[in-house]
């Protein structure tokens, strides 16, 4: 009786651990550019990482051993595959998602019909591979057997979310709130408040977020989501408070760590943040802080320590494409920020073709601008800000491809939008911003 209380409880930890993918582990630092840096807490299977790799570790491992002992056990299955997900996440390897879908399709081998958690396992896991047609397809799925289990909205709402249907997603993400008050639902709402625009209503939803944490985890993952939406907001002391408190809540959890990094690059210590940066690879490489740290090797005019750290974000794509992770949209802005234009067009194309979200949008007007096609470009770039989203580096990125077509009144207002929302941008293109305005007659 004691050993399957204690399987049962670690295959509830493997749900209530389970990451979504709409940010997937191929993020292009400082951009926002891919999906949401808000993302759900722990009790709703819809979760941040929430313990240390060896705990979760430890539940796969029961899980496994739960596995061996009784191989019909479908509800393992699906944990197991969540849990293998969630280590994908909190490692940055990809190698755990093809385990993943091998285990979710025995859990649905076995039962296919009311199995309702491989169903939203496989949903998670297409949002994971950046994959949101077919999570959404999972989700609808899922749904259809018990619409009253929130993990289901999620899945739903952060795929139509990714799709670009955002009105849809919204009101799921509202239906996820009437249904289950909790991080899941509050840090959905705070995302949804910052694309319409609205930095300080974020902030709330997510320090309600924070409040409804249960765990230190939890805790500390609130934190830095607050972190972030301080400093995209321009508030650097808040964020370096927020992103302190990620670390004294859980020291084990590294994506504070590069927050205060971040912070020490935006000060103009170049040389801390190199050292943070450092610290925060070697335990948790994830391509968004090593594109970080090349940019600052570069900026500093340490160009092979640069070049190192690009060859790595290159290797990590092959890897990420290996093991199943549509990674377009993050390699269209990293091309075209370091030199390869035609790549970048090519990928930010192939993403418009299966989703039209305000990123993608950017992404491809970015592409363009980098290939010579500016009036295309400003197109796209005007539906990237057609929900009133303050994001710095959509500003940026429209007033550079509006000076380009000669409008210099409208390039000046929307470079003055992107160093009035967060002065400390991008480490590549706010000097630029900074330069660019004060030829126009622009600046703070």
């Amino acid at each position: 009786m004691k050993r399957a209380a204690r399987i049962g409880a670690t295959a509830a930890l493997a749900v209530a651990l389970f990451v979504f993918g709409g940010i997937g582990l191929f993020r292009v630092a400082g951009t926002g550019s891919d999906g949401p840096a808000v993302q759900p807490g722990s009790d709703e299977l819809l979760g941040a990482p929430v313990i240390a790799t060896g705990s979760l570790a430890q539940t796969i491992a029961s899980l496994q051993e739960r596995l061996r002992g009784v191989p019909t056990d479908w509800r393992s299955f699906a944990s197991l595959g969540l849990a293998y997900v969630a280590q994908a996440r909190v490692t940055a390897d990809p190698n755990y998602y093809p385990k993943a879908e091998g285990v979710l399709q025995q859990s649905l081998a076995i039962d296919g019909s009311e199995n309702y958690q491989a169903m939203v396992g496989m949903g998670a896991l297409a949002l994971a591979r950046h994959d949101f047609t077919g999570a959404l397809q999972w989700g609808e799925k899922a749904k259809a057997i018990d619409p009253y289990n929130v993990a289901v909205y999620g899945v739903i709402g952060d795929a139509l979310n990714e799709l670009g249907r955002y009105r849809a997603a919204f009101r799921t993400f509202e239906e996820m709130e009437n249904l289950k008050p909790g991080v899941a639902a509050y840090s959905r709402t705070s995302y949804a408040r910052e694309l319409q625009g609205s930095p300080a209503g974020a902030i709330r939803a997510m320090q309600a977020a924070r409040d409804a944490s249960s765990t230190q985890n939890d805790t500390a993952w609130a934190d830095y989501q607050l972190g972030e939406l301080f400093f995209n907001s321009g508030r650097l002391e808040d964020a370096e408070r927020a992103y302190r408190a990620g670390v004294r809540a859980d020291a084990t959890y590294v994506p504070p760590h590069a927050g205060l990094a971040k912070v020490a690059w935006a000060r103009g210590r170049i040389e801390q943040a190199i050292r943070g940066y450092t610290w925060v690879t070697e335990r948790y490489p994830l391509p968004e802080y090593v594109i970080a740290l090349g940019d600052l090797y570069s900026v500093s005019g340490q160009t092979q320590q640069a070049d190192q750290q690009y060859a790595l974000v290159r290797a990590e794509e092959q890897l990420f494409r290996a093991n199943g992770v549509n990674v377009d949209l993050e390699l269209a802005l990293f091309d075209a920020d370091h030199g390869d234009p035609q790549a970048a067009l090519d990928a930010a194309t192939a993403e418009w073709a299966r989703r039209h979200s305000i990123f993608v949008a950017d992404a491809l007007g970015w592409a363009l601008y980098h290939n010579g096609e500016y009036s295309r470009a400003a197109t796209f770039a005007r539906r990237a800000l057609h929900l009133g989203t303050r994001n710095a580096l959509l500003f940026f990125h429209a007033g550079m491809i509006q000076l380009k077509l000669g409008h210099e009144r409208a390039a000046r207002e929307l470079l003055q939008k992107a160093v009035d929302a967060n002065p400390r941008f991008s480490i590549l293109w706010a000097p630029v911003a900074e330069r660019t305005l004060a030829r126009l007659g622009g600046g703070a």
